[in-house]
């Protein structure tokens, strides 16, 4: 039998990434048959092939790189993914819980470093500080359950950082007593170096980010430029003392407000981070971890299991103490206890630093019993984490999805878009994800209209084009697409006919682009699809990239709770506030934004609604001096004969081109009584003429101006 030893371990840099994509491909398989996390598998796949194990790899400078990079990815994702509004709304309950989560672990393994295991005071602080952070690792796991905007989710990503931003500032006051700038100069600067990394990237990059989203819409430059900031926050902030995952958070907390949470981008984001980053570094774990050095002796044993027992210990009790004061379920309390109880890299980071501090000569102040403890305390608490927070996971979705709720009450949801122009595609089809209820876990139908006429085919191939860049656009954000290119005579009749084919609930189409001065502003057929479909009709207008909206302002006319479709656009409208993280203004009579508020509060606490009064329709022209061009205008309208219905309407036009012209616009025609679409057949009449007196007086008097212009322009010419 050949003797193959000399080939291990491997050191090949292409074989080194095969194996490691062989297990990230085979431990999630296998895991999944032994129902254990696999998180859990790759740090023990890592721990088999790695130095201490089999020896299959080498831990080479790649393993250094992208564990660093996965290190980084998780605290980004977590600051990403954060729920601002749940921060804001627990803000009092995160620092309670983010100081028990330090402070607890810190002092029982503190105590437990000078009594019991014999270690200096300063040995102590070190490992106390050690305990006393945590890592975010089981992270992946809430986001398979969809739970990342979850209240102990978010209590657990705001205390993680409270506990471990304490714990530099220890280890920082550490390092500080060994070199000769301890003191006040050595924490003023700190404090100042701190803050003007927090006040310069609070200040530069959202605007930077605006800047940047708006000008390049490239999927691939906006992922390098994401990935660009990650880096660049963490670099920074591992200059400045703190560790490069503090950074990391950082950004992620900047660009949430920007990249929307159901989005391509964010799904790349998210694929590329646990497709690759992410297991890199749990790989990389594994292979630090030496688990001979249980059996090396009683005493390695005995400061191994004191670690563990001591750290995990005090974040136990911090968790349920505060699940406990909070009257949460027992789940909520076997999440937090699974999210903070987890160490990464991170702790092996700062015994390195207490390793090249000499206490004595040839004696360092972090000595390899409590090294290898530390080690093996990561591999017992990745496990303890993962299988904890698995758990939890599993029994919240269980137990949330048992309660009656009638949040999704309309599901009759399908979304039906036509898309004619390319330039506007990407934003239709962006607003149809971000209203979506994902609950519903609906699909979108993507619609193209084609004259049929000589140029038939041509305008076949370039709609199948238009409607494969839309289809391709909703998979990357993991969101099915039905397309369809259909052969007409009529687009009102096309769309309509389609609508009743799908059996949709509601349509999302551009606003008419205006060619001339006399074009009208509704365009050829939007009138006669409005007045012969009584279902939903979105119209919009994007000016900007929907990631880049700050605000959203709403017109709401009086009546309009009376009408059918008052809860499905109030719906609409608040995925869409959540989504993009930005705040929704109300206008209207107070007893039509009571509702609003009511309906908000119920099912959307999270978004950052609020309510003002304006108490007649004239009003709307005066929201101009509040909207900037980064906000939405979002107008509820009406069609004739309906219960709020206002002949003032006849002007929206008007008034939209004079006071609205450069914001984003949203006009939307509510489900409404009168004719049902199950009653329209195709051999019955379609054609409708929606034009008002209004409007046919104002094109006589224009045409009459014109004309007399002309008119005038050829006599003095003749002159």
């Amino acid at each position: 039998m050949p003797d193959i030893s000399h080939c291990f371990p491997i050191t090949d840099p292409t074989l080194i990434f095969f194996v490691v994509l062989c297990i990230i491909l085979l431990a999630p398989i296998i895991m999944g048959r032994l129902r254990i996390p696999h998180i859990v598998g790759m740090v023990l796949a890592g721990v088999a092939v790695g130095e201490y194990g089999l020896n299959i790899l080498e831990r080479d400078s790649s393993f250094e790189l992208f564990g660093k990079v996965g290190l980084y990815y998780i605290m980004f994702l977590a600051g990403l993914e954060m729920d601002f509004n749940g921060l804001k709304n627990n803000s009092r309950t995160i620092l309670s819980f983010g100081l028990l989560n330090f402070f607890v672990p810190f002092l029982l393994t503190w105590f437990a470093g000078i009594y019991i295991m014999g270690y200096s005071s300063v040995a102590a602080l070190l490992l106390s500080s050690i305990m006393a952070s945590n890592t975010l690792i089981a992270y992946p796991i809430v986001c398979k359950y969809g739970l990342q905007r979850h209240r102990s989710v978010t209590l657990c990503v705001g205390a993680s950082m409270i506990s471990l931003t304490l714990a530099l500032v220890v280890l920082a006051a550490i390092v500080g007593s060994f070199g000769t700038g301890t003191g006040a100069g050595f924490w003023g600067l700190f404090t100042l170096k701190a803050a003007a990394f927090l006040a310069g990237s609070i200040y530069l990059l959202p605007r930077l980010t605006r800047w940047f989203l708006h000008r390049y819409s490239d999927a691939v430059t906006q992922y390098i430029f994401v990935l660009g900031i990650m880096s660049m926050c963490a670099a920074v902030s591992g200059l400045i003392g703190l560790e490069g995952v503090f950074g990391a958070f950082f950004a992620g907390l900047i660009l949430n407000r920007y990249i929307p949470h159901v989005s391509p981008l964010m799904n790349r984001i998210e694929f590329i981070g646990n497709a690759l980053f992410i297991p890199y570094f749990l790989i990389g774990v594994g292979m630090l971890i030496n688990v001979r050095m249980v059996f090396s002796g009683w005493h390695a044993a005995f400061i191994i299991f004191c670690i563990i027992f001591f750290g995990t210990l005090g974040k136990a009790v911090a968790s349920y103490a505060v699940a406990f004061m909070n009257k949460m379920p027992v789940s909520n309390g076997n999440m937090m206890f699974g999210l903070t109880s987890a160490h990464a890299a991170g702790s092996i980071a700062i015994a390195t630093v207490g390793m090249k501090l000499q206490v004595a000569p040839g004696q360092m102040l972090v000595d390899s019993d409590m090294l290898n403890g530390v080690v093996i305390m990561i591999l017992v608490t990745c496990i303890i984490g993962s299988m904890m927070t698995d758990r939890a996971s599993r029994t919240i979705v269980l137990s949330e999805s048992a309660k009656p709720t009638d949040s999704i009450k309309s599901n009759d949801e399908k979304i039906l878009i036509p898309l004619k122009y390319k330039g506007s595609t990407e934003n239709l089809v962006n607003l149809a994800m971000l209203t979506r209820n994902p609950a519903l876990n609906r699909g979108i139908i993507g619609l193209n209209l084609v004259f049929d006429d000589e140029r038939a085919a041509h305008n076949q191939a370039l709609g199948k084009r238009l409607l494969e860049q839309a289809a391709k656009q909703a998979s990357a954000a993991d969101v099915r697409m039905l397309t369809q290119i259909r052969l007409t005579t009529n687009l009102a009749n096309g769309i309509m006919h389609a609508f009743k084919e799908y059996d949709a609930s509601e349509i999302i189409m551009g606003i008419h682009r205006m060619k001339d001065v006399g074009d009208r502003f509704w365009g050829e057929f939007a009138p006669s699809l409005i007045s012969g479909l009584n279902r939903q009709i979105i119209m919009c207008r994007c000016t900007r990239p929907l990631g880049t909206v700050r605000r959203i302002h709403v017109a709401v006319p009086s009546r309009v709770e009376f009408e059918p479709g008052f809860y499905r656009w109030t719906e609409r409208l608040a995925q869409l506030a959540d989504n993009l993280c930005c705040r929704i203004v109300f206008y209207g009579r107070e007893e039509t934004t009571s509702l609003i508020a009511a309906y908000m509060e119920d099912r959307h606490r999270n978004v950052r609604a609020e309510y003002v009064l304006m108490q007649h329709w004239k009003e709307l022209t005066s929201l101009s001096d509040r909207i900037k061009e980064d906000h939405m205008l979002v107008i509820i309208t009406a069609r004739k004969g309906t219960v709020s219905y206002k002949p003032v309407f006849e002007r929206l036009p008007e008034e939209i081109m004079k006071y609205f012209a450069s914001c984003g616009l949203m006009i939307i025609f509510p489900d409404q009584n009168g004719q049902s679409p199950e009653s329209m057949t195709f051999t019955a009449p379609q054609t409708h003429n929606d034009e008002s007196a209004y409007s046919t007086i104002s094109k006589w008097i224009y045409g009459r101006i014109q004309r007399r212009k002309r008119h005038g322009g050829t006599d003095s010419a003749v002159k």
